[in-house]
This record gives C-alpha cells, sequence and structure tokens, in this order.
C-alpha cells in the first residue's frame, strides 16, 4: 500500500486518470475476461498477514541544504510520479482501476484490508505466491499483462510480428507501444503516446512547471525533454539527458522494465524513483565506473563476444529515495537499478547505476539480520557486512552492463531469449556482481577487509531473495546460485541446519555458473534457456527447510513516503 497516499486519495488519482484516459473499451474487455476464481478468498485477518510480511518503513530525506526554487521543483516532480501509478495499473491489467474503484465500496475491515492488498501489490494477485486475493478475477495475472488485445495468444502475435515489413515490425516490438485490434479487428501497434494519452499529458505538465522552477540546467533539460517524450513517444534524447544530469534532485519517471510482459519481455512499464543524491557517497564511488572495460575483458567468454569499446559515460549515482511510484513499487522494492535499457545507449554511453541508499539500509536492518539469525552457522554480527551487501548491490547493477547484448546477427539477447531471458540476466548479474568484487578485491580497488563478509552476507541475501517467489526474475536467479554453490561443495549445513559457506569453493562456483549462464545468453536460444532454467532453478529440500523457518519473518519493507507527504 502506497502509505503516502490515503485511500480515498489513491482513488481519487484513479479516478480523474480513468476519465482522462477514456477507458471505457478497456474496461469492457476486462469485464469479458473476468472469471471467478476458484476456491475461498483471504479472510481479514489473512490479509493482514499478508500484507504484514512487509514492514511498514518511513523514508526520510533531509532536504534542507536544497534552495526553496528546487524544493518547489520537487513537489511538481512527485506530483507527476504519483500519476505513474494509474499508469502502471492500466498496462499491468485492464481491470484494475476499475476494481480499485469497486474496492472502495465496501468500508469495512475486509474491505480495508482487500484496498491495502490492492495497493501494495498494484492489483489483485499477491505478487509472492500469484493468487488472486479477492472475487470475480482471473485467477492469476495474466501473462500478457494488457500490452495485447484480450482474447490474443502469444503465438498469434508471434506469426504477426514475423510477416510485418522491418518499419512496421520496429513500432510493433517497441518496447514504447501496445498492440491492439484496428476496427477490422486486425493487430496494429499503438503509441504509448496515444494510449495512455491522459495521464501522460498531465504528468507532462507538472514536469514542465518544475522545469520552471528549477535553476539547475541539466535538470531543466531532462524535465523538459521527458515531458517532450511523453508526448513524442520518443524517449532518446531524455534518456540521454538523464543520463547527463548534475542535479541533487536525480528523478527516474517513465516506462523502463519489461518484467511485466511474460510474454515477450518487450513492453517496458511505467515507473518512478524521486530521489536526493547523497554527493559523498556518489564521489566515493565514482572510481568504479573506470574499471567496467577490465571487467568486460576478463569476463568467462569467448573473446569474439566480448565488447571491446564500452560506453564511456557510466556514472553512479548514491540516493535517497524520497517516492516510488507504478512498477518500481509494488511488492518487494527495489534497492538499486541499472538504466536506460534502450540498447542504443548502452553501445554508445554505457548505463547510469542508482544505489538507493536508505532503502538498503532498510531492508539490511528490517530483512537481512534477521535472517541471518535464523541461517548462518554463527554469530551473524560477526559475519555480516552492510558494505558487502551494499558494494554487491553496485557490482550487481554494474554487471547489467557487461556480456553479452546485441548479438552478431543483430538481435538483442532480451528479445531472443523472450521471457527466459530475466531471470538469466538476474542471474548474471549477481554472480557476476560477486565475481567482479573478488577481482576489485585481488586487485587492491576494493579494500581487501570487504571479502571479510562478502560470502556471508551474499549467502544470507541469497535466501532474502529466494523469499520473493520463484516466479520472480530474482527468485529464480537466486535458485540456480543456490544450487550452483551446493553442487560445488561451498556450502556446509551443520546437524542443526545452519549454513556456512567456503569462500575458496564459492570463487571456483561462482565462475562456473557465470561462464555457463553467459554462454546461454550468446547463443541466443529461447528453448535451451528455458531448459537451462527448468534443469537448474529448481529449489531443493534442504534450500526449502530453510525457507519454511523464515514465515514468520519480514520479507521485505513497505515503504512510507513521509518527506514527500511533508512537502
Amino acid at each position: 500500500m502506497i502509505k503516502s497516499l490515503s485511500l480515498a486519495r489513491f482513488a481519487s488519482l484513479s479516478f480523474a486518470t480513468l476519465i482522462c484516459g477514456g477507458l471505457a473499451a478497456p474496461f469492457a474487455d476486462a469485464a469479458e475476461s473476468r472469471p471467478t476464481a476458484p476456491g475461498a478468498f483471504p479472510s481479514a485477518s489473512q490479509l493482514e498477514k499478508s500484507t504484514g510480511r512487509f514492514a511498514p518503513t518511513p523514508l526520510t530525506v533531509e532536504l534542507t541544504a536544497l534552495p526553496a526554487t528546487e524544493q518547489k521543483a520537487l513537489a511538481e516532480i512527485v506530483a507527476a510520479a504519483r500519476i505513474v501509478d494509474a499508469i502502471f495499473l492500466r498496462q499491468s491489467w485492464s481491470g484494475n482501476l476499475q476494481t480499485l474503484l469497486e474496492l472502495q465500496r465496501d468500508d469495512n475491515k475486509l474491505g480495508r484490508e482487500r484496498i491495502h492488498a490492492f495497493t501494495l501489490n498494484k492489483g489483485p494477485w499477491d505478487r509472492l505466491d500469484g493468487k488472486a486475493f479477492i472475487p470475480d478475477v482471473p485467477a492469476t495475472h495474466p501473462e500478457s499483462s494488457a500490452f495485447y488485445p484480450p482474447g490474443a495468444t502469444k503465438a498469434e502475435i508471434e506469426s504477426w510480428e514475423a510477416t510485418l515489413p522491418p518499419a512496421v515490425r520496429a513500432r510493433a516490438t517497441s518496447f514504447f507501444t501496445v498492440i491492439r485490434r484496428d476496427t477490422d479487428g486486425r493487430f496494429t501497434p499503438v503509441p504509448y503516446s496515444i494510449e495512455y494519452q491522459g495521464e501522460l499529458s498531465a504528468a507532462a505538465e507538472h514536469l514542465r512547471a518544475a522545469a520552471s522552477l528549477t535553476t539547475n540546467a541539466s535538470l531543466k533539460s531532462f524535465l523538459e525533454k521527458r515531458a517532450a517524450a511523453f508526448v513524442s513517444n520518443d524517449y532518446y534524447e531524455s534518456d540521454v539527458a538523464w543520463m547527463q544530469l548534475d542535479s541533487a534532485i536525480d528523478p527516474v519517471i517513465g516506462p523502463y522494465e519489461v518484467y511485466e510482459d511474460g510474454w515477450f519481455n518487450q513492453k517496458a512499464a511505467f515507473e518512478s524513483f524521486i530521489t536526493v543524491r547523497d554527493a559523498a557517497a556518489s564521489e566515493k564511488l565514482k572510481r568504479l565506473s573506470g574499471e567496467l572495460q577490465a571487467l568486460e575483458n576478463a569476463l568467462p567468454e569467448d573473446a569474439a563476444l566480448k565488447n571491446g569499446k564500452l560506453g564511456s559515460l557510466a556514472p553512479i549515482a548514491v540516493v535517497n529515495e524520497i517516492f516510488c511510484s507504478g512498477d518500481a513499487n509494488h511488492g518487494v522494492q527495489t534497492a538499486a537499478f541499472n538504466l536506460p535499457n534502450d540498447e542504443r545507449i548502452l553501445k554508445e554511453r554505457g548505463t547510469k547505476r542508482v544505489m538507493l541508499k536508505n532503502v538498503q539500509e532498510a531492508k539490511f536492518a528490517k530483512t537481512l539480520i534477521p535472517i541471518a539469525a535464523i541461517v548462518l552457522d554463527g554469530d551473524p554480527k560477526k559475519q555480516l557486512s552492510f558494505d558487502a551487501f551494499f558494494t554487491h548491490i553496485l557490482m550487481h547493477e554494474l554487471v547489467h552492463g557487461l556480456g553479452p547484448h546485441t548479438l552478431a546477427n543483430g538481435k538483442s539477447v532480451r528479445e531472443l531469449l523472450q521471457e527466459a531471458d530475466s531471470a538469466l540476466e538476474e542471474a548474471k548479474a549477481d554472480v557476476g556482481g560477486l565475481w567482479a568484487m573478488q577481482s576489485l578485491i585481488d586487485r587492491g580497488v576494493l579494500e581487501k577487509q570487504l571479502e571479510n563478509g562478502l560470502y556471508a552476507t551474499y549467502l544470507a541475501s541469497g535466501f532474502r531473495t529466494l523469499r520473493f517467489g520463484t516466479g520472480e526474475a530474482h527468485a529464480q536467479g537466486m535458485a540456480l546460485q543456490l544450487n550452483a554453490l551446493l553442487d560445488g561443495g561451498a556450502i556446509a549445513i551443520s546437524k542443526r541446519g545452519r549454513w556456512s559457506i567456503d569462500g575458496a569453493k564459492a570463487k571456483t562456483a561462482i565462475a562456473a555458473l557465470l561462464k555457463d549462464l553467459l554462454a546461454v545468453q550468446a547463443a541466443g536460444d529461447a528453448a535451451a534457456a528455458r531448459k537451462f532454467l527448468h534443469d537448474r532453478a529448481q529449489l531443493r529440500p534442504e534450500v526449502n527447510a530453510i525457507l519454511a523457518r523464515l514465515t514468520a519473518l519480514p520479507i521485505d519493507i513497505e515503504p512510507i513516503f513521509a518527506t514527500a507527504d511533508s512537502h
């Protein structure tokens, strides 16, 4: 649930966007495809227990150093970011806004708990187990979300795309179009700028207002270009402007990640992260950008596959989060991100890595320390390291920019591997991040003392990730990793079921898995990628035994945007 919005205010926002977006047709489609899910639905107390898996955590950020004009600009940016929630609800399922409005009618404990669960999960399905928690909706979240026409199949869309001329196919497979049927019932791509015109026009107004208030030239440029992108549907220039941001206020707002498209990993979902930079921490980590080419050159893959000229602009920003919305705020919270995803920018300029420091600190305190007390053999206080946790997340994001992305045939790995890409890419970033950290420690780029808590922290954090549910890409990727460590003899399990990790054996197992993952990506074979995941990402009994002992612990945080609400 978005604690910074009252439930009434959330519904009001959704209703406003319903009107300005002209949503009558999508709702008609949704109504035709909403059978009652089978079985009983959770009671109020059961829903309260379910949402209680996320620990309410105030996120506060000190803003007194920002001039008054910048604080006013920040308020306008947050206003734009609130609109993103309604866009994402429409993208995730065409019946979401109507369902939310229907839930407002039940002003009793069950109704309030259902709204809490709905807003926390951004829809009527639990993001961890995938089950519907209210009646009269599909039993599970549609894999295609609302990016493709109701009643269409994946095979039909695939066959249609294969018949298109190159220019039309590029639009159809774009990050920024949905597929709809025209008046003759034929498939046709529709730009986001038209599909979400009402919401995007309102968000663009707020961004232009913020641009008129800020005195920072780079922030003004980004805001103006992103507002223009909402109208033009061309995000390239505004993504470049975001890469070049040199501002205390560091906002992300727009369509980025493709996880919600369960068919092709093709369509980008709207999200926002509104943040303020931690200048001192950002400066400390800036030097790591210069290590990317050396890490790429050292990857355990065929030399012909290596990118000999990574993009030169690869900034690292450490920030504190004020507000997030849309795809960035459902269920498990993002701790860091690596954007943009446009392969052109990745090749030309690299990507920007953003570390959400206050979110990571909250996750470490509320979830990782309690998990380690149950999982690790020995005193967790002597084994865990926030620095190792923080740096591994950073390296995870850096490694997203390494390895195969566009293959010799000109197609991207994401396009070729389809839905299998996300889990493989997250596993690559995890093991590649650990491999890269060890490499940088060995070369003296990172402090030797960082190695002390590295592997124990990684192990405990692995169980934290698995609790997201193996239907989620990060968790499925983590199942791969734990199995590789078990097979490599890097894990020892004591008689009382506590785990420990052998650093030397872990290095060998991690390097071998990284090599395998890079090979699967380089092959670009979707069937082989699916088989790889099926064969190697199944949870084993010894892993399930630990997970069963963690059920009473919070899985993640539920952010309360205290600073955003007070300004």
